[in-house]
């Protein structure tokens, strides 16, 4: 422990303010007052309280209403609780819904003398919404299908229940850690719940002929957790779990909010040091890990119909953006009852399963109107979206996020369809990134942006080419402060590329590497759309500058820059850049070169800022050409 104490004592200078703010009173003690503080209003409700202790049990200020996050582990409901959260959003939350990425529901819009009717009526049928926000350990997520698609090895809610028996409503961890604290825990080889994105992963494994699970912890936005090189079986999990959070709240940082995740501690001792502390704690060596068993995508991709092990089907309702209503959540309640056994399960990616479907009740479920009105959006594009709260409900929102990832989608279906095939597209509406922006194929970070005007409008970085899977990594950025109008533009043309290269493959295949950052540059791959996009969508050009399956030169810059500029003169003039003379060595005639005065009367429509642009690119003297994208990508602005 002697690392971890000195590592403490460095970071103890001083504390930060809600350190301050925690040491006033005991949550708890909030937390009985509910009654009173909803007979007196706003009067009752001390600093402190909206700022901090109320957010413990899943409260949150927005000031002239609250939110309520509820607390639904591994996202799973049965009948009662389901219908319950509906009737409590229709009565008192504005019919207002949001399913988040921690499997769990937001209730919006409640009224602060509406508080402590709402949660004891949630109580009636055993949902709490402790430790829902602020230093605590959140939701656990595991696969929406745990224990009933074939794929689930290991049935993971008997062990979260156990680990909720630990700090679930327990005085002892209400709002002890240093930061909040993500947990998942997957049974199953298809990632669905981001299992490599917490702050404490259980990973399906396998360890001479035993199932059990390999640890990784550290990860938060933009960061993927680290391998601890660690197996626990089935029965050691709650102990490595008490264990683990023990020495967090031991030696966690108090200091700088922005530094005290779970993660900046392991960067500072190093995570072995971390883990024998974890050992010494458990009083058990553990043992090192086995091999990690999770598949490169779910195994249920692009299906919103799976045949469970026990014969029956779960049916996935996709939900645009998570946005749902209390009154459509009733009436998922009655159509699982009257179909299955009333079971539902929230997923990761914001939608919801209906679970144990008999195989003779299919059809007659999907006739229901619940079930007809929410087909339309089973489509490539609604699929595997997720887009966090935005400015309409978040102070820390940008730009509208939700309606925006629904117009993007919708656009986009229309435009490029494909079948057989899967991109998660994810948007956050600002840099804390609860979208999970930074591990889709194709993210979107909120921002402002300049038009071509120069006017100040809603924007998104974009990225491209995160993973969530077996080895799971961060986006890589695409392009910066695009205006969202524009931005539909370029995520077309890559997926149109995505198409174009998949319908040659003939096979399946996800949007990854295999057929973008692997054959080019992101570099190029930003110059590709942007350039598609002023040709056809600005200056309506009609002219198709596509991607080479098997580009002729390497990823360098330099190189895929000159390729684009050959091809770009050809397909704007008909002609060849340089044209080569046969037997050139025999003969020694130079070859022919276009002056710039004739690049720039390549086509009557294409702006001069344009042609230079294209004539820098092919430069007959090396040393003159354009040598990266970016500066290329700066011209074209002015265009």
């Amino acid at each position: 422990m002697t690392i971890l104490e000195k590592a403490l004592e460095a970071r103890s200078k001083k504390v930060n303010k809600v350190e301050t703010t925690k040491a006033l009173k005991m949550p708890m003690d909030v937390h009985t007052r509910l009654e009173e503080i909803a007979v007196a209003g706003y009067e009752g409700l001390a600093k402190e309280d909206s700022a901090y202790f109320l957010k413990c049990f899943g409260l949150f200020d927005k000031g002239e209403d609250f939110m309520l996050r509820v607390r639904i582990p591994a996202g799973q409901l049965n009948y009662e609780q389901t219908l319950r959260i509906g009737e409590m959003a229709k009565k008192y939350g504005n019919d207002y819904i949001d399913i988040t990425t921690r499997m769990q529901v937001e209730l919006r819009y409640v009224q602060i003398e509406d508080i402590a009717k709402v949660l004891a009526e949630l109580k009636e049928v055993g949902i709490s919404t402790f430790q829902t926000g602020v230093d605590n350990p959140r939701n656990i997520v595991a696969d929406p299908l745990d224990g009933l698609a074939y794929d689930s090895i290991i049935e993971t809610m008997p062990i979260i229940n156990e680990l909720q028996a630990i700090f679930g409503e327990n005085p002892e961890w209400i709002s002890a850690l240093p930061r909040k604290f993500n947990t998942g825990i997957l049974g199953s080889l298809s990632n669905s719940c981001n299992i490599f994105g917490h702050d404490c992963c259980f990973v399906l494994a396998q360890k001479e002929g035993l199932f059990g699970f390999n640890v990784y912890l550290g990860a938060k936005v933009g960061v993927q957790s680290q391998d601890a090189n660690l197996f626990v079986t089935i029965e050691e999990v709650p102990l490595f779990f008490r264990s683990l959070m023990t020495v967090f709240k031991t030696y966690g940082y108090r200091d700088n909010r922005n530094k005290n995740r779970l993660v900046f501690l392991l960067n500072d001792v190093g995570i072995d040091n971390f883990t024998d502390a974890v050992k010494e704690e458990a009083k058990n060596e553990f043992t090192t890990a086995g091999v990690t068993m999770v598949q490169s995508q779910s195994i249920a991709l692009g299906s919103n119909k799976v045949l469970g092990r026990n014969g029956k089907f779960a049916y996935k309702i996709i939900v645009p953006s998570g946005i749902f209503s209390g009154t459509d959540m009733m009436a998922v309640a009655e159509v699982a009852k009257t179909y299955g056994t009333g079971d539902v399960r929230l997923t990761y990616d914001q939608n919801a399963y209906i679970v144990n479907i008999p195989k003779e009740s299919l059809e007659a479920f999907e006739s229901t109107p619940l079930i007809t009105n929410y087909a339309k959006f089973n489509n490539l594009y609604f699929n595997d979206m997720i887009a966090c709260a935005g400015i309409a409900t978040c102070s820390f929102g940008v730009i509208p996020n939700k309606p925006d990832a629904i117009e993007m989608a919708q656009y986009l279906s229309s435009e490029v369809a494909i079948e057989n095939a899967s991109v998660r597209m994810n948007w956050s509406a600002c840099p804390k990134g609860c979208g999970v922006n930074g591990i889709a194929d194709i993210g979107f970070e909120g921002c402002k942006a300049k038009d071509s005007e120069g006017n100040r409008v809603d924007g998104v970085h974009i990225f491209i080419g995160g993973k969530i899977t077996r080895v799971a990594k961060e986006a890589h950025i695409l392009h910066k402060a695009l205006p969202i109008t524009e931005a539909k533009y370029h995520v077309k043309y890559l997926l149109k590329t995505y198409a174009a290269q998949k319908q040659r493959a003939e096979t399946y295949e996800a949007f990854d590497d295999r057929f973008l950052s692997a054959n080019y540059s992101f570099q190029a791959l930003g110059f590709y759309t942007k350039i598609n996009y002023i040709l056809n969508d600005k200056l309506g050009l009609d002219i198709a500058f596509e991607l080479d399956a098997e580009p002729k030169s390497s990823k360098r810059e330099e190189y895929e820059l000159f390729g684009f500029g050959l091809k770009l003169f050809k397909l704007l003039t008909g002609e060849k850049r340089f044209e080569s003379v046969i037997g050139l060595e025999a003969t020694k005639v130079r070859p022919r070169t276009i002056k710039r005065d004739e690049v720039s009367k390549l086509n009557p429509k294409v702006p001069t800022k344009l042609s230079e642009v294209i004539y820098n690119m092919t430069h007959e003297k090396k040393n003159e050409r354009a040598a990266v994208f970016s500066e290329l990508l700066m011209a074209l602005k002015e265009i």
